[in-house]
């Protein structure tokens, strides 16, 4: 599976310079957020593939707004072919104003999905806007990353976590850190490419979740 990740920078070579030819193998696209709703609607156009996007502390237009023909993911686990895709937007609070949440508020967050991953046993990507705090994120409080996403990883140890928020023009930004957990965590400022084998996630109703693999059968039977 090869999954487009964006975050933070509308790039030109995927939109005023579109060339079919860089996304041709691609099967989903998921936005880390920042990102104008007419970029994404535009690659969700253009490629025919999924598009998944969590909000990023800039995106509050999107509530008035959102990018027609795609799928937000926020407090949610999204199945993609077996893969569970765990969307957590925003930013840590610096300002009022929505997309922002302190450490306490995201954690409540988490705690109301918890019951969801239970019922999918776990999940295989994570996906947010702002870093894990101590991979990636930076000293200041707009841009510090989250406790509670550590938290997840060492209890449900996912393959990957992709994130935007700390852009590369901040700096000498490493890009790419192994988590405690064995989590692979990359920063897709602006896109990176995620290729993913079937070795990184169950198949499709094979979760080992008696109730969700059975809704899964359920569902196939009826189509």
């Amino acid at each position: 599976m090869k999954i487009l990740a964006i975050a933070d920078t509308e790039e030109k070579v995927l939109w005023d310079y579109y060339d079919p030819q860089k996304t041709k193998d691609i099967d989903l696209i998921i936005s880390c957020g920042d990102l104008k709703a007419s970029y994404l609607e535009f690659l969700v156009t253009m490629t025919n593939c999924p598009l998944l996007y969590v909000h990023g502390n800039h995106d509050r237009r999107y509530e008035t707004a959102p990018p027609e023909g795609c799928i937000c993911i926020d407090d949610k686990i999204y199945d993609f072919e077996g893969l569970r895709i765990l969307g957590l937007g925003g930013s840590m609070r610096y300002k009022p104003g929505s997309c922002m949440y302190t450490e306490k508020e995201m954690q409540h967050r988490v705690k109301k999905v918890k019951r969801r991953i239970s019922l999918m046993n776990g999940f295989d990507l994570l996906v947010t806007h702002a870093p894990a705090k101590g991979y990636g994120d930076l000293e200041d409080l707009p841009h510090q990353g989250f406790g509670v996403f550590n938290d997840l990883m060492e209890k449900y140890h996912p393959a990957f976590m992709i994130h935007g928020h700390v852009h590369s023009s901040y700096g000498r930004i490493e890009l790419n850190h192994q988590h405690s957990s064995g989590t692979q965590i990359m920063n897709v400022n602006g896109y990176q490419i995620l290729e993913i084998g079937d070795e990184h996630h169950p198949p499709r109703g094979k979760t080992g979740s008696f109730f969700y693999d059975l809704y899964v059968s359920m569902k196939r039977q009826s189509r």
